[in-house]
C-alpha cells in the first residue's frame, strides 16, 4: 500500500475550476452511531464495537467504488504519516491511542474516517472550486450509509457530535487556496477580516491547529447548527470567490508594478529547485509555491501545474521515505528531496 500511494497523486490535486488560486474543495460530514457513547466517553470495548460495526457497514455498502480499509492502530507510523500528508486522515486521528481506521477509494476523492473525533467522518475531496459537486457526492454516500447505520440524531438539534461546534448538519465545507500574492503584499489581513465577518475560519495546510505552508490556506465554515447545508455552501463559496478576486488582483498588481522583481524571484526559485544539493521540506514548499505562481503568471516556462502539484506531495517526509524505501533522518532526507526535485523538474 505504501508504494502504491507514494507513487501517485490523488485526483483532487489534478486541478479544476478556478485552479490558479483554488487547489481543492472538501466537504466532510461528522456522524455518530446511536446507542454508543461519543469517543471521549467510550471505553475500549465500545470503541472496538463501533469500529467493527462501521467496518462491516462501510465494506458491504454499495458505494460505487472499491475501498481500501486500513486499521490505523495496526498500521506503521510511516503509513499513518503518509495518509496524513495525502489529507486522507487528520493528524490527531493518525496518532490517537484507540481502535480506529480509514477507508478510501482508488482516486482518493472519498475518505471515511472511523473513530476519529466522531465515530464516523465522511469526506469528499475535489480539485479546484467544486464545493457543490463534493457536497452532492458526500450526501449520496451519507444516504447510503444511513440505510445501514443508525446515526445519532435529534429532531431539535440535528446530528449529534462529540464537539458542540459540529452539532446540526455535522458539515464542514472547506477550500484550500494558494495565496502567494496576498502573502507577498502582506495583505492576508484582508482574508482574515473577510472570513471573520462571515463567521468562517482560516487555517493552515492541514486544517485546525496547523500553520500555513507554501502560501496554502484553508477557509471553512465554523457554524453548523441552525443553518442548512446549502447555506453553508453558499457562504463559503461566496467568500472564496471574493478571496480569489483579491488574489488575482494582487497578482496583477505584482505583474504591473514589479514584473522584473517577480520574474527574478520566480527564476531564482526554479534555479534553486534544479540545483540545490539539500532542501528542507519548508524550503521546498516555499520555492514550489513561488514557481506555481510563475506558472499561472506565464513566467515559468517548461514547468506544468500538474508536475508542481505532484511535487508538493511527493517531497513531503513520509512520501520521500516511502519512495526511497528506507527511513531517512534530517540532512539525508533533505538531500534526497533535492535530488528528487532536480530529477522531476529536468524530466518536465
Amino acid at each position: 500500500m505504501l508504494e502504491r500511494l507514494a507513487s501517485s497523486v490523488g485526483e483532487w490535486l489534478r486541478g479544476g475550476p478556478e485552479g490558479d488560486v483554488v487547489v481543492s474543495s472538501r466537504v466532510r460530514l461528522a456522524r455518530n452511531v446511536s446507542g454508543y457513547p461519543f469517543l471521549p466517553k467510550a471505553d475500549p470495548g465500545q470503541t472496538s464495537e463501533v469500529e467493527g460495526l462501521l467496518r462491516d457497514s462501510i465494506m458491504s455498502c454499495r458505494l460505487g467504488v472499491e475501498l481500501t480499509y486500513c486499521r490505523l492502530d495496526e498500521a506503521s507510523p510511516l503509513l499513518r504519516e503518509l495518509l496524513v500528508e495525502r489529507h486522507l486522515i487528520a493528524r490527531d486521528h493518525a496518532w490517537a491511542d484507540w481502535v480506529r481506521a480509514v477507508a478510501f477509494g482508488p482516486q482518493e476523492k472519498l475518505s471515511l474516517m472511523v473513530n476519529e473525533e466522531d465515530h464516523l467522518r465522511v469526506q469528499v475531496l475535489a480539485g479546484g472550486l467544486q464545493l457543490v459537486q463534493a457536497w452532492e457526492e458526500v450526501s449520496r454516500v451519507d444516504d447510503l450509509l444511513a440505510e445501514l447505520i443508525p446515526f445519532a440524531f435529534s429532531a431539535s438539534y440535528g446530528y449529534l457530535t462529540a464537539c458542540p461546534t459540529n452539532v446540526g448538519t455535522g458539515m464542514r465545507a472547506s477550500v484550500m487556496l494558494h495565496l502567494p500574492a496576498l502573502v507577498m503584499a502582506q495583505e492576508m489581513d484582508k482574508v482574515i477580516e473577510l472570513a471573520h465577518t462571515r463567521h468562517l475560519a482560516v487555517r493552515g495546510l492541514y486544517g485546525e491547529g496547523t500553520h500555513a505552508s507554501a502560501d496554502l490556506y484553508q477557509v471553512s465554515n465554523q457554524v453548523s447548527l441552525g443553518v442548512s447545508e446549502e447555506d453553508i455552501l453558499e457562504e463559503v463559496g461566496q467568500a472564496v470567490s471574493e478571496i480569489v478576486e483579491l488574489e488575482r488582483e494582487g497578482r496583477e498588481g505584482l505583474l504591473t508594478r514589479n514584473r522584473p522583481e517577480l520574474e527574478g524571484c520566480i527564476e531564482q526559485a526554479l534555479e534553486m529547485l534544479r540545483s540545490a544539493w539539500s532542501l528542507s521540506s519548508e524550503e521546498a514548499l516555499h520555492l514550489l509555491s513561488q514557481v506555481r505562481l510563475g506558472v499561472y503568471a506565464g513566467l515559468a516556462e517548461g514547468v506544468t501545474a500538474e508536475t508542481l502539484s505532484g511535487l508538493f506531495l511527493l517531497t513531503l517526509p513520509a512520501h520521500l521515505q516511502t519512495i526511497e524505501g528506507s527511513e531517512l533522518e534530517g540532512l539525508e532526507r533533505d538531500q534526497v528531496r533535492a535530488v528528487l526535485l532536480k530529477k522531476r523538474l529536468m524530466e518536465n
